[in-house]
């Protein structure tokens, strides 16, 4: 990614995400936001994907691809939505929260990647620096680079996320797929 965040930047949409996910569980209305009080990077569009951590587990992942809205709102609403939308877990509570960690991973814009065969696709892939989305007529899924460290051959990572998608997992084999690849500015708070 090309203009990194600053340390400063990213305190401060750990801070928003953080007190966003604190409103909610609270049932409180989170609060807007005025824009103009932040730095311009933040007020840009961006696109992010908000993981929590609970000891270390996944306690809630939810995120987007394309950048539509301020990259400050864009982490307060999927902070909110990873703690208490997920559908793979009950929503946080209010005592969880002092127990969980939150990730943040900016996404940079989906580039299309060409390929010609499942082999072209396989090598044209860089393990732990590629976010994937597969697109298959209305289906589309997606895994961020983190996930090579659970799956780390291309693969097994095009296996699991056809099977995300809801295909059989070697349908990245038969060249139908329309693929994707994006990379992240990952941070984190400090234990």
């Amino acid at each position: 990614m090309t203009n990194s965040l600053t340390p400063e930047e990213q305190q401060i949409l750990l801070e928003t995400a953080r007190k966003a996910i604190r409103q909610a569980c609270q049932d409180e209305q989170v609060l807007p936001l005025n824009l103009e009080k932040y730095p311009l990077s933040l007020q840009e569009k961006g696109a992010c994907f908000i993981t929590l951590r609970k000891k270390g587990a996944l306690r809630g992942c939810v995120g987007t691809i394309e950048a539509v809205q301020p990259l400050i709102l864009d982490v307060r609403d999927r902070a909110v939505a990873a703690a208490l939308q997920d559908y793979r877990f009950s929503p946080l509570t209010l005592p969880e929260l002092n127990e969980v960690q939150i990730e943040i991973s900016r996404l940079t814009p989906p580039t299309r990647l060409e390929y010609q065969t499942a082999d072209d696709l396989v090598n044209k892939l860089q393990s732990g620096v590629d976010g994937v989305v597969l697109k298959y007529h209305s289906r589309r899924a997606t895994f961020l680079p983190q996930v090579w460290e659970q799956l780390p051959t291309p693969e097994i990572f095009l296996n699991r996320l056809c099977l995300k998608m809801g295909l059989d997992e070697s349908a990245w084999k038969q060249g139908e797929l329309q693929v994707e690849i994006y990379q992240v500015e990952k941070f984190q708070e400090q234990d």
